[in-house]
């Protein structure tokens, strides 16, 4: 004789376990998210930031980091850039934190360089020749605070020297407009994302777009002249 089979009940959904699942992966999470804020310390030096003996550190911000970095690069003297984030409010910023306007960070150029071969009088004789210093909270089309121009001075010297620097400049630029650069003392400079690193040779063509539509050579060409957007 056939047995009838028994109707199979439909299975429970096990809720108690998915939402310990759901309560744990939020956990790790929220920790992954909060832990490297937790503390406010500053974090570990990278090797990169490590100064070769007898080299110096100048601390610039001219807008977009990926110029700013491109603009010293050729210059002699220079051992090094690193792209970052400087003159904020929260420890770790990210790109997107900053982009946002929220952390105060500016973003500027860590610039490692070799006093024998280029002073510090003469890196701020080539930055003003890079920036706008009459536009405040911009540059070129990048607009917000995330943009202004500063000088972060790295000793009490250095802020002697870029107080003169642009005492000077003030008496002899070129053009009508008030200079709004600000000079500070530096307080903690984040290294930015990998990605943000040496842009301008990672991605060559992106970069010649983004500076051309961007409109800084002309800018920089009407306030210097024509040698100053050769640059």
């Amino acid at each position: 004789m056939l047995k009838t089979p028994l109707p199979v009940s439909p299975r429970k959904p096990r809720v108690a376990v998915w939402l310990a699942l759901a309560f744990i992966l939020g956990l790790v999470g929220w920790w992954e998210f909060a832990a490297p804020r937790a503390s406010g310390a500053a974090p570990p030096q990278p090797a990169a930031l490590a100064l070769p003996a007898g080299s110096e550190v100048a601390v610039l911000a001219g807008g977009c980091f990926w110029c700013t970095e491109a603009d010293f690069d050729k210059l002699p003297g220079v051992l090094s850039t690193t792209s970052g984030y400087t003159g904020g409010k929260t420890a770790n910023p990210t790109y997107a934190e900053v982009a946002s306007h929220a952390t105060g960070h500016a973003e500027a150029v860590r610039v490692v360089f070799d006093p024998t071969r280029v002073s510090y009088v003469q890196l701020l004789a080539h930055y003003w020749k890079t920036i706008d210093p009459t536009a405040r909270d911009r540059q070129f089309c990048d607009i917000g605070t995330p943009y202004r121009t500063a000088i972060f001075a790295t000793t009490p010297e250095q802020l002697q020297l870029a107080q003169a620097s642009v005492a000077a400049l003030v008496q002899t630029k070129p053009f009508a407009e008030p200079v709004v650069t600000q000079i500070l003392m530096l307080d903690d400079f984040y290294p930015a994302e990998e990605e943000h690193q040496n842009y301008h040779q990672k991605n060559p063509v992106r970069y010649s777009y983004y500076r051309t539509s961007c409109g800084r050579d002309a800018r920089l060409e009407q306030l210097w002249g024509a040698p100053a957007a050769a640059r």
